[in-house]
């Protein structure tokens, strides 16, 4: 797999960077990739089987059909699923004639690909987790409803507003791929940054660290104390560029990563690219990395974090919710943006990822669609997006619900960075343009084997740009540009 020989065996050499300018030409594109939907029967929308529209009103403003089923299924994940029975509850209030078949897993794909393939999808879907399906290739072969119409219709609390003039702003665009239409309703609005205890900070008499030499010596200190630096999900090691891509933005600016996410050639031998992925190695190589971490999954890593057994994770905000039977009271939960390479970093301390995050689809092919995008209105009303903030401590999409609402800590803490950050939030799209890229390539067997020391920085820039070299010739697979 590669040397573990110390080829940045001085010190230096580890992501300082007289060498940051910004190299042009960067590159990605989706692998080849066998997505459930490739064996697909069709690729078409189609109405075959689909519920009759009902009448619009001022209470209906989509033509819901009033006594048709709604097909509803959950990813069962950190944020639970209650938030979503809740709102199931205020359709049947609206709709009292309809049956509400709900259903929750954290098997998306294996359960719903012979769904997809019979034709015969659920009305809404939360598609999210390990077994997320591949939302480029659902949109390439047009599995999915156009969600313009739910839009365009009247806000739940504010018929003179649009739902789409209700929301955060970049939520619609990240649901668009090519043009104008919108394929994805991103609920929850994720926070992904470093997350750690300030409790244990204060314990170490130390701060948040804004540069990487200021990261090593706390990692040190924390070293001799018997606690390791950071620890990560090592089993999906697609969860470290939640802190190594906004890394990577503020080393070389934010275009850097927008050439990745437009498949522009040799993206990953960009200099900012090579200085993350050094300084994240060094990590390893002076063993401030739990020891194990490799080995353990999202859960064991998080607990092993919040018994205070690594001071830092890279994750998104739903840790506090996933976390929450673990977290001790007075942890003091707190995200950051990553810390900085050095003085000549692109972009200030403070720039970090946000975006949306829980990822809704309305299937082509559902039976009843206007009835999953009613469904989503409702979800985006003030009193749900409070319901979901109040049970899982994360914001939505809903520009707003967070009045009366008393912010838990790491909430509170997410809404402080996003403050801090001002314009400096960067959104890479490739977890969602190309899911296999991002999770089994990029993640698993470039990011994954390098922190487990089984490739140096250089052995996995050449092994993922060999990836997107491979899939940038692969014709079967649609490819999207930042518009």
């Amino acid at each position: 797999m590669g040397s573990t020989s110390a080829e940045n065996s001085n010190p230096e050499g580890v992501g300082r960077r007289d060498l940051i300018k910004r190299s042009a030409a960067l590159g990605l594109i989706s692998v080849p990739t066998m997505s459930f939907l490739s064996a697909c029967a069709s690729s078409d929308s189609g109405s075959e089987g689909q519920a009759e529209a009902g009448k619009k009103t001022t209470k209906n403003p989509l033509g819901v059909n009033e006594t048709a089923t709604l097909s509803v299924v959950i990813f069962d994940g950190g944020f639970g699923t209650k938030y979503a029975t809740d709102a199931n509850a205020e359709y049947k209030k609206a709709y009292p004639k309809a049956k509400i078949d709900f259903h929750k897993t954290q098997k998306i794909q294996s359960e719903l690909q012979p769904k997809f393939n019979g034709g015969t999808p659920p009305d809404l879907i939360d598609n999210s987790g390990a077994q997320q399906m591949d939302m480029g290739v659902l949109v390439g072969k047009k599995q999915l409803t156009d969600l313009t119409p739910l839009l365009d219709a009247p806000s739940i609390d504010d018929p003179a507003k649009k739902v789409r003039d209700t929301l955060r702003p970049g939520i619609v665009e990240m649901g668009q791929f090519d043009g104008d239409p919108v394929w994805i309703m991103y609920y929850a609005y994720t926070v992904y940054g470093v997350w750690y205890s300030q409790t244990a900070l204060d314990r170490l008499d130390a701060t948040y660290p804004e540069d990487w030499d200021a990261m090593l010596a706390l990692c040190e200190k924390a070293k001799k104390q018997g606690i390791a630096g950071w620890t990560y999900a090592g089993k999906y090691p697609y969860y470290l560029p939640f802190s190594l891509y906004p890394f990577i933005a503020k080393i070389g600016g934010r275009e850097v990563l927008d050439r990745i996410d437009n498949l522009e050639p040799n993206a990953w031998k960009d200099p900012a690219v090579k200085s993350a992925f050094e300084a994240y190695y060094e990590l390893f190589k002076k063993g401030y990395v739990l020891k194990g971490t490799p080995g353990i999954d999202h859960i064991q890593s998080q607990t092993a974090w919040a018994k205070g057994e690594a001071l830092f994770i890279p994750n998104g905000s739903w840790v506090e919710n996933e976390s929450a039977n673990v977290i001790p009271a007075d942890f003091n939960l707190a995200v950051s943006g990553p810390s900085g390479l050095d003085s000549s970093d692109a972009m200030p301390f403070g720039t970090i990822w946000a975006s949306g995050g829980e990822p809704f689809i309305v299937p082509a092919k559902a039976a009843n669609p206007t009835g999953g995008m009613e469904q989503l209105r409702i979800m985006l009303s003030e009193a749900s997006s409070k319901n979901f903030t109040t049970q899982v401590k994360s914001l939505t999409a809903f520009n707003g619900g967070t009045e009366g609402v008393e912010l838990t800590p790491g909430l509170k803490s997410g809404v402080a960075a996003l403050d801090k950050a001002g314009e400096n939030v960067v959104n890479p799209r490739l977890q969602d343009w190309y899911v296999k890229l991002q999770k089994e390539q990029i993640g698993v067997a470039g990011l994954g084997e390098m922190m487990a020391g089984r490739l140096t920085p250089a052995e996995a820039v050449k092994k993922i740009q060999g990836y997107a070299d491979a899939a940038a010739k692969d014709e079967s697979i649609k490819h999207y540009k930042h518009q």
